[in-house]
C-alpha cells in the first residue's frame, strides 16, 4: 500500500463490467489490477462463455482465472425487469461501465448511454466491439480474427505462394482492450478537470488497421505502385528483417539501418559488403533479399547453432532473438526475473502461471492478490454492500430466477 493509503491507482473507481471472452476483459483486467473494485455482470445459466474455454481443469478454465482475477461476479438476469432494477440501481453508485456486447444489446435492454447517465451524471462508458458502433460493418458478429481479415492484416500473414496463416494468439483483442483502457483512463482525467463523463469506444478493426506501421503509407505515398503483401519469414521492404535458419533452430534478425548493416558484416565476418553497392543500402539489399539471406544462412550454418549466433551478433549489436517456443519463453530467466510470466493461486487449479501486466508503477511495485469469482460468487456481497439488501432478499432473487450462481465445483445452483 502506497503512502497515501491507497492500496493502487485505481483504488475506490467502481466498475460494472459486462463483458466476455477478451478484448472487453482485457480493459477490465486492467482495473483491477490496479486496484479498482470490478462487478463483473455475468447472464445465467453459464456466464462468461470463457468459463467454457480450454484449458478446463475440474470444469475451471484457466482462460477465465486468466482474464478475471480480482473482479467479482454478479449472475443476474438482464431479461427480468427486475435484473435491470438492479443494474439501474447499481448505477448510482459506480464511476465506469464497460460493455463488449453487439453494438445496440445493452441499448434493446434499456441500458442506453444516456438513461445510464441520467441516473449517474459524470458517468464513463466504454464499449468494445469487433467493428464499431456505427458504419455498415457495426451488427456484424465478429472475433479477433474476423476484424484482422477485415484489417488486410491476415493478408500480410504467410508466404506469398501459399494461403494467409492463422495467428495463434489474441493480439487484436488485447490491444484493443488496452486502447480500451487508455481510453477510460484519458477519460477519468477529463472528468478530474471538468466533472463530465463520457461515452467512449474502440474496436478491433480500428486497432488492428492502426498495427500498420508501413503498409498503408507506403501503398498511399507511391500512389499504388507498392502493394504491399505477404512475404513469408522476412519482410517485404526492410533486409535483412527476418527469421534466419540455425543448423538447431532459428533466430530473428533485424537490421533496419545502415550503420546495423555495418555490424551485421563484421560480425559475419564480410566487410566487404558494408560499401558494396549490391547491398551498401536498405533498398538494394531488399532488391536482392534472397542473395542476403543466402549470405547470413551460409554464415550460420557454420556455427554450431543459436546460441553462439546469438552471443557472435550480440557482440557487435546486431539486434537478434532466438526464436523460443511458449515453453521456452515460459522459463526465460528474464521473463521470470520481471515478472512477465507470473505464478498465481486459484482456488481449484492451485498454482497457474499467466502472463503478466505490462504496466509497472514505482508508487505500487507490488502485485495485488487477486483471484478469478465462480460465477455469481459475490451476489449477496454485492447487493448488501452497494443496495443494502439482505440474505433473505437475495434468497427471494435467487429463487425467482433474478440471481443465479454455480458452486465450488462449478455446478450450477439456485442460492445467492
Amino acid at each position: 500500500m502506497s503512502p497515501d493509503g491507497l492500496k493502487h491507482i485505481y483504488d475506490g473507481i467502481r466498475v460494472l463490467d459486462f463483458t466476455q471472452v477478451l478484448a472487453g476483459p482485457t480493459v477490465t483486467r486492467l482495473l483491477a489490477e490496479m486496484g479498482a473494485d470490478v462487478i463483473k455482470v455475468e447472464l445465467p445459466p453459464g456466464g462468461d462463455r470463457s468459463r467454457a474455454l480450454p484449458y478446463l481443469r475440474d470444469g475451471r478454465s484457466g482462460y477465465h482465472i486468466q482474464q478475471n482475477r480480482g473482479k467479482r461476479s454478479l449472475c443476474v438476469d438482464l431479461h427480468s425487469a427486475r435484473g435491470i432494477e438492479i443494474v439501474f440501481d447499481l448505477l448510482r453508485h459506480v464511476d465506469i461501465v464497460v460493455d463488449s456486447f453487439s453494438p445496440g444489446t445493452l441499448g434493446a435492454l434499456g441500458l442506453t448511454y444516456d438513461a445510464m447517465k441520467a441516473v449517474r451524471p459524470g458517468l464513463i462508458m466504454c464499449s468494445v466491439s469487433a467493428f464499431g458502433q456505427d458504419g455498415e460493418l457495426a451488427g456484424k458478429p465478429g472475433y479477433d480474427h474476423i476484424a484482422q481479415a477485415y484489417s488486410g492484416i491476415t493478408s500480410m500473414i504467410g508466404t506469398p505462394e501459399a494461403a494467409p496463416s492463422l495467428t495463434s494468439f489474441g493480439v487484436g483483442d488485447v490491444t484493443t482492450g488496452v486502447y480500451g483502457m487508455a481510453a477510460v483512463a484519458s477519460a477519468l482525467f477529463h472528468r478530474e478537470r471538468t466533472g463530465e463523463g463520457q461515452w467512449v469506444e474502440v474496436s478491433l478493426l480500428d486497432t488492428y488497421f492502426n498495427s500498420h506501421e508501413i503498409n498503408v503509407q507506403a501503398y498511399s505515398g507511391s500512389r499504388g505502385d507498392i502493394k504491399p503483401s505477404r512475404s513469408g519469414s522476412h519482410h517485404y521492404a526492410i533486409c535483412p528483417f527476418g527469421v534466419y535458419r540455425t543448423s538447431d533452430g532459428f533466430v530473428f534478425i533485424a537490421v533496419p539501418s545502415e550503420h546495423q548493416w555495418s555490424y551485421l558484416c563484421r560480425a559475419i565476418g564480410r566487410e566487404e559488403l558494408i560499401e558494396d553497392p549490391r547491398y551498401s543500402t536498405n533498398r538494394a539489399r531488399s532488391e536482392r533479399a534472397t542473395e542476403v539471406v543466402e549470405i547470413v544462412e551460409g554464415w550460420l550454418a557454420t556455427l554450431s547453432g543459436t546460441e553462439e549466433a546469438v552471443r557472435v551478433l550480440e557482440a557487435e549489436r546486431v539486434p537478434v532473438a532466438p526464436v523460443l517456443s511458449v515453453e521456452q519463453a515460459i522459463h526465460h530467466p528474464h521473463l521470470r526475473q520481471r515478472r512477465t510470466v507470473r505464478s498465481v493461486r486459484d482456488r481449484v487449479w492451485g498454482t497457474i502461471e499467466i502472463p503478466g501486466v505490462p504496466m509497472r508503477f514505482s508508487a505500487w511495485p507490488d502485485e495485488l492478490p487477486l483471484e478469478a469469482p465462480f460465477l455469481g460468487e459475490h451476489n449477496e456481497e454485492i447487493l448488501s454492500e452497494y443496495l443494502g439488501y439482505d440474505a433473505q432478499t437475495c434468497e427471494s432473487l435467487a429463487k425467482g430466477g433474478v440471481l443465479a450462481s454455480e458452486s465450488h465445483k462449478g455446478k450450477t445452483g439456485s442460492s445467492a
